[in-house]
C-alpha cells in the first residue's frame, strides 16, 4: 500500500507540473496571481497583463487546479485503494498530498522558479526572488499542518458518507 501512495503522489506532483507548464506557455506572467503583490502590479503597470486577467486566471487555477487535486486524491483513496474508515483514509490523503507538497516546494519553487528563467516576467527581474524566505516557511506550515487538518476534515466527511 505505500509503494501505491507513493505512486499516486508522483503522479499528482506530475500533474501539477504539467499544469504549471501549461500556466506559463505563453509567458509566466499568465501565473502571476502566484507572485506578490507588487509584482503582480508591476507587471499591469507595465501593459503586460489586466488586474481583470489576473482575477480571471486566478479563479481559474482555484476551480480546476485545487478542485481537480482534491478529486484526484479523494477517487485514488476511495475508489482505487478502497480505504474505508477515518484513520487508513486520512493516512493515505496526507501521504499523497505530502509528496505534492515535497514536489512544489522542492520541484518547483525552489528549482524551477528559484534558478530558472522559466518563471521570470519581463520587467520584474529586479524584484526576484519571487518566493521569499517568509513564503517558503508559509507554504512548508500550509502543506504539513493545513493538509494535515484538511486530510481530518475530509476522512471525517467520507467516514460518515462511505460505510
Amino acid at each position: 500500500m505505500v509503494l501505491k501512495i507513493i505512486i499516486e503522489g508522483l503522479i499528482l506532483g506530475l500533474l501539477l507540473v504539467l499544469y504549471c507548464a501549461f500556466g506559463i506557455r505563453n509567458g509566466a506572467v499568465n501565473m502571476v496571481f502566484l507572485y506578490h503583490p507588487d509584482v503582480q502590479e508591476k507587471s499591469i503597470q507595465s501593459g503586460l497583463i489586466t488586474r481583470e486577467k489576473i482575477k480571471r486566471n486566478q479563479l481559474i487555477f482555484k476551480v480546476l487546479g485545487i478542485s481537480s487535486y482534491f478529486a484526484y486524491v479523494l477517487i485514488c483513496v476511495y475508489i482505487i485503494n478502497g480505504s474505508r474508515g477515518f484513520w487508513p483514509a486520512f493516512w493515505q490523503m496526507f501521504g499523497i498530498l505530502s509528496i505534492v507538497n515535497v514536489i512544489d516546494r522542492l520541484l518547483i519553487d525552489e528549482y524551477w522558479v528559484g534558478h530558472t528563467k522559466a518563471w521570470e516576467i519581463p520587467g520584474t527581474e529586479d524584484m526576484k526572488p519571487y518566493i521569499h524566505r517568509k513564503d517558503k516557511v508559509g507554504k512548508w506550515l500550509v502543506g504539513t499542518v493545513g493538509f494535515a487538518l484538511l486530510c481530518a476534515i475530509l476522512a471525517g466527511i467520507m467516514t460518515t458518507a462511505v460505510k
